[in-house]
């Protein structure tokens, strides 16, 4: 597309042949050849010019005219002569106008152009290598986010773990606890059994009003019974208490009638706590919970004295 340059440099290119143009034509039409005049030898010709209607009327006048009867004369107006007819001016050659030289089409400048478009490459080059690096980031930033993650959950995981196995080695140890206590008491009640049946006296029992031992060295109802029955009964209540975890809400004086319905062997069918009982519900569950626990309860050596509904006194002085 031309511009507003090329555009007036035509317009004055034109301007300046169209001068060019009639400046010629001045110079032609003052430029003409003299009229040289010729010198013959001899006499000088002298000649009249007349006009061609004058030489008719001459030649007219010299034949002889035929007789004709004399006109009346006629007044008659007498025209003036002709004038000569003007010389016509040279008309000038028109000369054919000359097309109006076209402003040169500028060439285009590679150069500018491939420098365009080197800068074009770079600055599209520029353009996908920020897009790969931004593309690059955001990649490493959900990478981060997903490992963090990732250890938060195993964070999570092994705290859950560690918690639950903690659980388990108290259960176990409170486990290994009653065991250890169970098989203590079996070895008092097999060492009262053994000293009996020798012969050798035994200590008074306590009596309940002054007795400051735990439940586990009592007897079932607080009674002074030795015999197989009370043994048993000893027992049973010896393998409840040992099982028996008590909960936060148990205040020590508790004295609750427990209900005990056992097969052959010491599995227990049902336990239940029944009244009369001082303590709350929480306290209820967890005895109940204790006689299940203690399953099976002591059976062997006890046969004939095997009853499958037990009652006996639970006790908790703290």
């Amino acid at each position: 597309m031309e511009t507003t340059a090329q555009k007036l440099r035509a317009l004055v290119y034109a301007i300046l042949v169209h001068l060019v143009c009639l400046g010629l034509m001045f110079v032609g039409l003052l430029w003409s050849p003299a009229n040289e005049s010729i010198s013959v030898a001899g006499g000088a010709i002298e000649a009249t010019l007349v006009a061609p209607s004058s030489a008719a009327s001459a030649a007219a006048s010299a034949r002889p005219a035929p007789p004709r009867p004399t006109p009346r004369p006629e007044p008659r107006d007498t025209a003036p002569a002709p004038q000569p007819k003007p010389t016509p001016a040279p008309q000038e050659t028109p000369q054919e106008a000359q097309p109006t030289p076209q402003a040169p089409i500028p060439k285009p400048d590679t150069v500018d152009q491939e420098a365009a478009a080197v800068l074009s490459a770079q600055r599209e080059a520029a353009k996908v290598q920020r897009e790969q690096e931004e593309r690059r980031r955001q990649e490493q930033v959900l990478l981060d986010q997903q490992k963090q993650e990732e250890a938060e959950r195993k964070l999570r995981l092994t705290k859950m773990e560690e918690e639950r196995q903690a659980q388990l080695d108290d259960i176990r140890r409170r486990r290994e606890a009653a065991e250890k206590q169970r098989k203590l008491e079996e070895q008092k009640l097999q060492q009262l059994a053994d000293a009996r049946n020798a012969g050798t006296p035994r200590p008074a029992p306590a009596q309940p009003a002054a007795s400051t031992q735990p439940p586990s060295d009592r007897l079932g109802n607080g009674g002074t019974d030795d015999g197989l029955a009370g043994r048993y009964a000893l027992a049973i209540q010896q393998a409840v208490t040992s099982n028996w975890l008590r909960p936060d809400s148990a205040r020590p004086g508790i004295v609750c009638t427990l209900r005990i319905v056992q097969i052959p062997g010491g599995e227990v069918i049902q336990a239940s706590v029944t009244s009369p009982c001082n303590a709350d519900d929480l306290t209820r569950r967890s005895i109940e919970a204790a006689v299940l626990k203690a399953q099976p309860l002591p059976y062997r050596g006890y046969e004939s004295v095997f009853k499958r509904s037990v009652n006996f006194t639970f006790t908790y002085n703290g």
